[in-house]
């Protein structure tokens, strides 16, 4: 019986031969295809290495950092990822490249290769802590000034710190503890729906039809 005879393997996508360009960099651990998204994985000791090149050679040519973010994995021994949404604009294509790092561990700022890459550090810095070596701007951007943390951890408390509000009266700005205080009220749980027993005004007639039914055919004891 003769063998059947193979389908040859499908040719690689344009996204999967991106992907097999981009893990030929140096400092590129790994990368895969997520819902039609190019995910690159980066050593973080290379990362500026990695970014210029895939801002500068024509292969790839991403000119733009769209948006840099922070992930948080609390469990993980390196809790964030660091994640850069990369677009060429003259080869219209995309990439998003992800390193890891800890509370402790520095990641190597990107601004000298996107300018506009100090907003998103400083976002980062300001919700997660992450630092950025190298950032010369790294300010709380988001948040108020004094504020205590980092509030997109998901460790972070919801409860308890200081707010801040305007007081009128003072003509500054005043910090005050957390009051999530409630006055005491009357709940009336009727529902509209289930119709009302007797109009304002007409107690006294109910409470007579009220006497008339609890007695037999109607009289009155």
């Amino acid at each position: 019986m003769a063998e059947e005879e193979t389908a040859p393997p499908a040719p690689p996508t344009p996204l999967e031969l991106l992907g097999q360009a981009i893990a030929t960099v140096p400092g590129i651990t790994g990368w895969r295809i997520e819902k039609n998204e190019l995910i690159a994985d980066a050593n973080r000791t290379q990362l500026v290495a990695v970014m210029t090149t895939l801002r500068d050679d024509p292969r790839f040519a991403f000119e733009q950092v769209m948006d840099l973010c922070g992930v948080d994995w609390p469990d993980r021994a390196e809790r964030f990822d660091v994640v850069y949404n990369l677009l060429s604009v003259s080869l219209n294509q995309r990439v998003r490249v992800v390193c890891a790092a800890s509370e402790t561990t520095h990641v190597p700022s990107v601004h000298t290769i996107w300018p506009s890459a100090t907003w998103w550090e400083r976002e980062a810095w300001d919700l997660f802590g992450i630092v950025f070596d190298g950032q010369p701007d790294l300010r709380r951007i988001l948040t108020d000034y004094g504020f205590e943390g980092h509030p997109m951890r998901k460790d972070f408390p919801l409860t308890g710190y200081t707010e801040v509000r305007y007081d009128e009266d003072r003509k500054a700005v005043v910090y005050e503890p957390v009051q999530l205080t409630q006055d005491w009220r009357s709940f009336d749980f009727l529902s509209p729906w289930e119709g009302m027993t007797t109009l304002p005004g007409d107690e006294k007639v109910f409470k007579e039809r009220q006497a008339e039914q609890a007695t037999p055919e109607g009289k009155t004891p």
